[in-house]
């Protein structure tokens, strides 16, 4: 046969053979109700398809072909194989979205072709940084104070060449970050040089100073591995990525916004260890610790929590939730974000794009027959509504508000249009609460007082005895201060507590809440609670010598009335 005319025939046979397959997987698309795509005509992204090993993509018949921010494009030619299920259920606990296609074959098998122009040693998952066990370890046993994170950065900083060292200059950033137990990292650009700085238990604190030059190159990465639009440098944007440490995967939340002299990045290091305290551990008075084991494992109900961003909602809903999170009970989370992922419990994150926000997330909740739901924020009328039924069809409802104190929680829901009438049914405990540094108890040394400090601890604990007679406080002669040493990084401080303070809805609480009541109002009525305030609750953790009088004055207003 002429060589040509064969050439030709098996060309047309190979055209009529994809027309066919393609027009098969239409119908199937059509079916399964799927988006069709034919991956030929569409770019296939590398990094994508790195997300799922080769093995695993043939085994599950699909593969991922791109990646938008945090969405993960999906290719199949077997939609009902469970194996799918399961890949995007991993994908959806790291926090990714997914979009499923329905492929051809020999779309699919195009997209498999490209495994082979993968090299292993360029490897490297979108959104997940690699940093081995040996490499983490070392830098833990250096790192023992900022001073050798400082010193280390910028031995590292000046050997950095254009294109290299970059990832070692981030491991090592977020290296001492887990070694000084920072919650968050903050890489602020100035005139002329770029500031970076940890925050732990609460408070900023200086580290280093990296050039420019190296800082645009950090932030790059930093936008590539969380899923940013790296061309885009005068808009907010959000992004999450992953330090792999020992095995385990420790979330990073990334924030970047336009500055002065460039783009500021704070990153949230979400480390599972922070937010494991036990619920006992909360540093709870004891009458109040024991209202809580009480309120908390009511059938129903709804359970406010107050403070300001970064005063402990979060570990203590999540104590709570720990603690209540029984095999016969159903818990549904509405959050933003989801922080941390606990075990047994139904988290859904909001989505704004898709029109998922606290409202609708609650409405869905409760369509998934839940006993227990724990909404982010209630933030309008109708979220705050909608949780309050909630609570009086049988269900416990978390949430947080915005409110000063405890007191101020009834007050807030009349302003969002909630009926008095049913507060004083659905809600049972409102709870304000504030986060004070610990002493080092390495270091800390008492001090005499002054005749300021002494009248006003006097006034306090004068206060504790009329509304708790079993509270004996410490004889007021001494406190405690702040030094400084090796083991709190010379801050003086080591680790954070909770001070707190609540108000039941009581016989008394509930008769003025129907009166709309102001806070004072309301305190009045909930003295014979004998619940203490957080001033009063604070003042104790000082004469305790668990935290300084200059902790407590840096979080809550020791000057207001008493009541």
């Amino acid at each position: 046969m002429n060589q040509p005319l064969e050439k030709k025939r098996d060309k047309k046979l190979a055209e009529l053979y994809k027309q066919e397959s393609e027009d098969l997987a239409v119908v199937l698309a059509k079916r399964h109700g799927l988006p069709y795509l034919d991956l030929s005509k569409t770019a296939i992204n590398t990094d994508a398809l790195r997300l799922i090993p080769m093995m695993e993509a043939r085994a599950a018949g699909m593969a991922a072909f791109k990646v938008i921010g945090r969405t993960i494009h999906l290719a199949t030619i077997a939609p009902a194989n469970p194996k799918i299920a399961e890949i995007i259920k991993d994908f959806e606990n790291k926090n990714y979205q997914t979009e499923l296609y329905l492929v051809s074959e020999n779309s699919l098998a195009l997209a498999w072709s490209l495994y082979a122009e993968i090299s292993e040693s360029e490897a490297s998952d979108v959104g997940l940084i690699q940093i081995s066990a040996e490499q983490i370890t070392a830098y833990l046993n250096r790192f023992q104070a900022l001073s050798n994170i400082q010193s280390a950065l910028t031995e590292e900083n000046r050997s950095a060449e254009q294109g290299s060292g970059i990832s070692t200059i981030l491991e090592m950033i977020l290296s001492g970050a887990l070694a000084s137990e920072a919650s968050d990292i903050h890489i602020e650009p100035e005139e002329k040089a770029v500031r970076l700085r940890y925050r732990l238990d609460g408070v900023l604190a200086d580290v280093s100073e990296i050039s420019t030059r190296i800082y645009r190159q950090i932030i790059s990465r930093i936008k590539l591995v969380s899923g940013m639009k790296l061309n885009i440098k005068l808009t907010a944007q959000d992004g999450r990525f992953s330090i792999k440490v020992s095995g385990e995967e420790i979330e990073i939340r990334a924030s970047v916004i336009p500055s002065a002299y460039g783009e500021s990045i704070v990153m949230r290091v979400l480390n599972p260890k922070s937010i494991q305290l036990s619920f006992e551990n909360l540093g709870v008075e004891d009458r109040l610790f024991k209202i809580f084991e009480k309120e908390i494992v009511k059938p129903n109900g709804l359970i406010l929590l107050t403070g300001p961003t970064g005063s402990g909602k979060t570990t203590t809903l999540y104590a709570f939730l720990r603690r209540i999170n029984l095999t016969g009970s159903k818990i549904i989370t509405i959050e933003d974000p989801i922080e941390y992922h606990l075990k047994g419990i139904n988290q859904t994150q909001v989505n704004r794009e898709k029109k998922y926000t606290f409202l609708s997330g609650l409405r869905s909740a409760l369509r998934q027959d839940p006993d227990i739901i724990m909404v982010g924020e209630i933030r309008d009328g109708e979220t705050a509504k909608i949780a309050i039924n909630s609570s009086l069809t049988g269900h416990l409802v978390f949430s947080t508000i915005h409110t000063n104190n405890a007191a101020g929680t009834i007050p807030r829901l009349i302003d969002l249009g909630v009926n008095p009438k049913i507060i004083s049914s659905a809600l049972t405990i409102a709870i304000a609460q504030r986060l004070v540094r610990k002493l080092c108890p390495a270091c800390k040394k008492s001090v005499e007082l002054t005749a300021e400090e002494k009248a006003l601890l006097t006034e306090v604990t004068e206060s504790i005895k009329l509304k708790r007679q079993d509270i004996v406080a410490p004889v007021i002669g001494q406190i405690f201060e702040a030094v400084g040493c090796l083991a709190c990084n010379g801050s003086g401080y080591k680790g954070r507590e909770g001070i707190f303070e609540a108000i039941l809805m009581d016989e008394a609480v509930a008769k003025i809440t129907t009166e709309n009541p102001d806070e004072k109002e309301i305190r009045r009525a909930a003295i014979p609670q004998g619940i203490l305030d957080m001033r009063q609750d604070g003042i104790l953790k000082v004469l305790n010598g668990r935290t300084s009088l200059e902790e407590l004055r840096r979080v809550i207003d020791l000057t207001a009335e008493i009541i």
